[in-house]
């Protein structure tokens, strides 16, 4: 059952909070349990829905573009062919590239071209229908769902082939594009588990009924109400702690765990800590289109447990979720876990730790917490919806950079890398394939320190045994006895991390045997594309060169290899941050990053004193180390095109 646009939960929350302690607990027998007026945590959305076009009466006389090409798309598209012009010999069918497709979906206020182009040559072509495929992961499915959307709103009727896992999402996807009714045709099984044999005659058994009767079968009453949602404002619910919690959770807005309930007084708490207006527009959520107003944010940072004075930090992670650079990657099988670091004295301020143990201390748990909560309530995030991932997702955490050090030895903090004042306050907003798996580096001699490191990336990809795009963003969390040697022979994060990418490498065969048989979306056939030719191939579009050695495959006794880069300037964040008494470093890869700068509201330093903290100077560092230029800093966040109150 579909509530509030998610899948509806049914398992209750049988533990209580304390509000005081923030501790888990059953109410005692006979207990006065008190009771809470709570307010709704989930943006409204804001999407205007298209009246979509009749289907088709036949295939007779009609022209059929089938497009796309993910997931063997090579194999299932001519089979589909051969069945429509089985039905229909007088049809017309264009298949993959003889006529494009629309790519990912734009959202608001982005143009794409791809897209423009696709509706231009189905209008040139006379298109009658549209069949979309093959979606088998999470990135791959909004993809191509986007050329279904684009003929939609073409006024040309279209449905979408993907695997079991990936309906909702693509439903979901066309949902939110203002598509009321996406049809798809499910696909038995993993596309790329199954031999050729079984991917045509599946297509011919299985796929091909379904994409008959989607194409023809007018849309029904019941199908365009199923797709509306309703939405809920002000107070929505009434009822005990364990009452809320299990409401909360039926309506899917909470992770499952229990929530602090988000009564009015405790949002408009929080709502003091900030100069905009509980109704000012923070940004508008390209995936699910949702309106993120001021009052959102709060209501889902009393359910994190936050404390108040989080707000503005609260308030700029959630302006950095609607970037494309940091975004991106979210919906993925392969589950990226979003994570934020914070820069500037308000983070000490805050007490936001950055020594041992700092996503595990309460204030970045708590803000963790958030980013959970703001994923499902915010941004429209829902797993096996159109959350993907295979095995699911960590908790997202939060970590702060050791500032002090960092300058103590004449690095810049990361902040001031892209910009910004040593006393400006920022949020990175960041994703991780792993976590923990670090690096003991033994001994001060920076080079070997450096090649560790660069071994680190080389080993740790975004998808294992390097299968996946080799030059990947990637953190390297840094432990200051470490940066302190490191800063002995590069003078600069921006030195060391020009000599990371000239010295990450992977050799040839080994990045091609890993792409071959791991690929991401296709499965090669050996006897017409031998692996050799996927080496040379690869040869050409990764730029090898013949190379020392890396150190670490000396044992070889080769004195150089036909290499491939796996680092590339511009994708490298590096914190000091973690155990000051600890010899660690460890590589994060994962997916893009977008920096926004904390807004304070101007008493901050009287709501602060009220509350028992110092004055924000008084967490001030002092530096004659310059922030980089703006033009010179190539991963600075760009403007956003969503529109945002303040």
């Amino acid at each position: 059952m579909i509530v509030g646009g998610c899948l509806l939960l049914t398992t209750p929350v049988i533990a209580q909070m304390d509000c005081n302690s923030g501790r888990c607990r059953l109410p005692l027998p006979g207990e006065n349990v008190s009771s809470y007026s709570v307010c709704c945590p989930v943006a409204s959305a804001k999407v205007s829905m298209i009246q979509q076009a009749p289907r088709l009466s036949s295939f007779a006389g009609k022209t059929i573009a089938i497009v796309g090409g993910s997931f063997r798309a090579s194999i299932t598209h001519p089979e589909l062919k051969k069945m429509i012009l089985e039905e229909a010999p007088d049809a017309r069918v264009l298949v993959l590239g003889e006529i494009g497709s629309a790519g990912v979906w734009p959202t608001p206020g982005v143009v794409r071209s791809q897209k423009d182009d696709f509706v231009r040559r189905l209008k040139e072509e006379k298109v009658d229908a549209v069949i979309s495929g093959n979606g088998g992961c999470g990135l791959c499915t909004p993809k191509e769902m986007g050329s279904c959307i684009a003929a939609e709103y073409a006024g040309i009727p279209a449905v979408m082939i993907a695997a079991p896992g990936f309906i909702n999402q693509a439903k979901f996807t066309a949902h939110a594009a203002g598509v009321p009714v996406a049809r798809v045709a499910e696909y038995p099984g993993a596309f790329s588990a199954h031999t050729e044999q079984q991917l045509r005659d599946n297509t011919r058994k299985v796929l091909w009924p379904q994409i008959r009767k989607a194409l023809t079968s007018p849309l029904s009453p019941k199908e365009v109400q199923a797709s509306t949602t309703s939405e809920k404002e002000g107070v929505v619910f009434t009822g005990d702690m364990m009452q809320v919690n299990q409401y909360f959770t039926e309506q899917c807005w909470t992770d499952g765990l229990p929530i602090i309930p988000p009564t009015p007084e405790a949002v408009a708490e929080f709502l003091q800590f900030t100069d905009a207006s509980p109704n000012d527009v923070v940004i508008l959520m390209p995936t699910s289109r949702r309106e993120v107003r001021v009052r959102d944010v709060a209501v889902n940072g009393v359910m994190a447990g936050c404390l108040p004075e989080y707000m503005p930090v609260l308030l700029a992670i959630t302006r950095a979720m609607a970037d494309g650079d940091f975004r991106r990657t979210l919906a993925s099988t392969h589950a990226w876990t979003p994570y934020c670091w914070l820069n500037g004295p308000v983070a000490r301020q805050l007490g936001i730790d950055h020594e041992q143990g700092e996503i595990s201390t309460v204030a970045n748990a708590r803000i963790g917490r958030f980013i959970n909560l703001a994923m499902l309530n915010l941004g429209g995030y829902y797993t096996k919806q159109n959350r993907m991932g295979t095995f699911g997702y960590l908790m997202p955490w939060c970590l702060a950079e050791d500032e002090q050090t960092a300058l103590s030895i004449g690095w810049l903090p990361f902040h001031m890398q892209r910009g910004f004042q040593v006393n400006e306050n920022t949020v990175t907003m960041a994703s991780s394939l792993n976590w923990g798996n670090n690096m003991a580096p033994t001994g001060d001699d920076p080079v070997k320190i450096m090649e560790l490191m660069a071994w680190d990336a080389t080993e740790k990809q975004q998808f294992a045994v390097g299968s996946g795009t080799p030059c990947v963003y990637r953190t390297f969390l840094i432990t200051p006895q470490v940066a302190t040697n490191l800063a002995r022979g590069y003078k600069s994060k921006e030195s060391l991390e020009s000599a990371l990418v000239n010295t990450a490498r992977m050799p040839l065969l080994q990045r091609a045997w890993a792409n071959y048989y791991a690929n991401p979306g296709s499965t090669f056939n050996p006897e017409t594309y031998p692996p050799e030719r996927h080496a040379r191939k690869l040869a050409r579009t990764e730029k090898a060169q013949e190379t020392p050695t890396p150190f670490w495959l000396r044992w070889s006794e080769k004195d150089s290899l036909l290499t491939v880069p796996t680092m590339q300037l511009g994708k490298t964040a590096l914190l000091i941050t973690g155990d000051a008494n600890r010899n660690k470093s460890m590589c994060v890869p994962g997916g893009g990053t977008a920096t926004v700068r904390i807004t304070l509201p101007q008493k901050w330093d009287k709501l602060m004193a009220q509350r028992g903290y110092a004055p924000l100077s008084s967490f001030y560092l002092q530096t004659n180390l310059s922030p980089r230029k703006p033009d010179s800093a190539p991963s600075r966040r760009r403007p956003s095109p969503f529109p945002r109150a303040f």
